[in-house]
């Protein structure tokens, strides 16, 4: 994969380059915001970014929100702060995950297999290549969202990872600590509040390409699911 690393402490992008670079990837290297657009934007294929929050000139947030104007890159926050509305704030602007500093390379780079591999992961749930929930289509082989007018749905990996293992059990109620442990895999004291963001998203996103259809309900105190047709 090609990763682009932005942290403007050069020695945690330097040790963060010689892990991914252990392992095969290519790296590219940027020390503010605004280097990390630019080096993205002349890029032909960035298939993961990592994101310091706290950076001069253009901080972390401001670049996700920035970004997710026209692609929907997974990107993995690095956040020195361990309040959780700093990390919801994170998710809501459009990140896919994030990891608190200090943090182990070895683990971020775990993380970069979990939000680049769990579409192939979730696509294991269905054989079949397109699953229609009536207002909207999920093709399987090419990661796709489309409404009935061919139009894409355009989701982040973390999105398109939640609404492919709603759609691939229809009927069954998944809580909020279950779909994180589904997806991401791991145990957090804000997994209810990552989903419910990007739940809130999804929707979001889902009725204003369906005129408003809902395709994902909420069941009070129980979870989430999608109805079968």
């Amino acid at each position: 994969m090609r990763i682009l690393i932005c942290d403007d402490d050069k020695e945690i992008v330097e040790l963060l380059s010689i892990y991914a670079q252990s392992e095969g990837h290519e790296v590219l290297k940027a020390y503010n915001g605004q280097q990390a657009i630019k080096k993205f934007e002349q890029a032909d294929v960035v298939d993961v970014i990592l994101l310091d929050v706290m950076m001069p000139i253009m901080n972390g947030l401001q670049v996700v929100k920035y970004l997710r104007e026209y692609s929907n890159v997974p990107i993995i926050l690095l956040t020195a702060k361990t309040d959780d509305v700093d990390k919801i704030r994170g998710l809501v602007t459009g990140a896919d995950d994030y990891v608190t500093k200090p943090f182990n390379p070895i683990e971020v780079m775990v993380r970069i297999k979990k939000v680049t591999g769990r579409l192939s992961i979730r696509d294991d749930i269905n054989s079949n290549d397109v699953i229609n929930l009536g207002a909207i289509l999920i093709n399987t082989a090419t990661k796709e969202v489309k409404n009935q007018r061919d139009e894409l749905v355009p989701l982040t990996s973390a999105e398109y990872s939640v609404l492919l293992l709603l759609a691939s059990n229809l009927g069954k109620i998944y809580s909020a600590d279950e779909i994180y442990q589904e997806i991401w895999n791991s145990d957090e004291s804000v997994s209810s509040k990552t989903v419910m963001v990007h739940i809130s998203h999804l929707r979001d996103k889902i009725d204003k390409m369906t005129n408003g259809e809902k395709i994902i309900q909420t069941v009070w105190s129980k979870g989430y699911k999608i109805d079968e047709n």
